[in-house]
């Protein structure tokens, strides 16, 4: 796993109420979250980048308002015809 260092102001910590070596791991939720939302991951990589397990990760998505599933409106026509399900 590679280390990056990000220079966050001593204010902004403040105003976050969180100490340095708790923001770390906040980050790098958020963002394997927002990388997971625009696509750019899987969900398993997402969660690996978080450092959970990816049932956690998938369980997390709420708190961000992010959708555990996301499909097409051509998919989800597919998956309902499959299931028999015509009327959403």
């Amino acid at each position: 796993m590679s280390d990056i260092i990000i220079k966050i102001p001593d204010d902004t910590l403040i105003a976050l109420k969180v100490v340095p070596n708790d923001i770390g791991a906040e980050i790098r939720m958020l963002a394997s979250v927002k990388l997971y939302e625009m696509g750019r991951l899987s969900s398993g990589a997402a969660a690996r980048m978080a450092g959970i397990s990816r049932i956690l990760f998938l369980s997390r998505l709420h708190d961000y308002g992010v959708s555990a599933i996301s499909l097409s409106q051509e998919e989800i026509t597919c998956e309902t015809e499959t299931l028999g399900i015509y009327n959403l």
